[in-house]
């Protein structure tokens, strides 16, 4: 079996877990979530403690089962810690003149064209902005905290001549040498 799949998944105090056939709905601290199953994986759930099996039988074959399990429980996972913990990235602007304000459920960015650019957030995602050049994106679901994320950050990705743009805070951006005269 995969061995991402074998791994339990631990439900932490303040969070609470339902199983509802194929339904995993999740409701804690930072918000509520919940996930459908793969119809070949199974949930195994007792004590606070989640588990996922590929079923004996289904559409795929043994390999594909196996695989969809460890998918499954990476979903659940992310399910658990999300309205637990929460997800975030961490955002910043490069750039003479690049600036951010959080306004609500938007964000209005400076990006050195000639019009401000407003990027509209989904539901269930905040963003702040702790300085005018550093954005943070957070909420309980890790796939719409990640596009929103990569939304902001295709306006203007990092140039590799003089670096700016908007970039993660992690991300290591390869410069380039500028061409010379002979």
């Amino acid at each position: 079996m995969s061995r991402v799949a074998k791994q339990p998944i631990t439900v932490p105090k303040g969070v609470e877990v339902k199983v509802d056939g194929q339904k995993v709905s999740a409701k804690g601290p930072k918000g509520n979530e919940e996930c459908l199953v793969h119809g070949d994986v199974e949930i195994v759930f007792d004590d606070g403690v989640m588990g996922v099996k590929p079923r004996q039988s289904g559409s795929n074959t043994e390999k594909q089962r196996i695989a969809m399990a460890g998918t499954m429980r990476a979903l659940l996972n992310n399910l658990v810690v999300g309205v637990s913990d929460g997800f975030e990235k961490k955002l910043e602007l490069r750039g003479v003149g690049y600036r951010a304000q959080a306004q609500g459920n938007s964000i209005n960015l400076s990006l050195g064209f000639s019009h401000p650019v407003v990027h509209k957030l989904p539901d269930g995602v905040k963003v702040e902005t702790p300085s005018q050049t550093e954005i943070v994106v957070s909420g309980s679901n890790k796939q719409k905290v990640g596009q929103a994320a990569a939304d902001i950050r295709s306006y203007r990705p990092p140039e590799p001549y003089k670096g700016k743009g908007v970039r993660y805070v992690d991300e290591y951006v390869a410069m380039k040498e500028a061409k010379k005269k002979a």
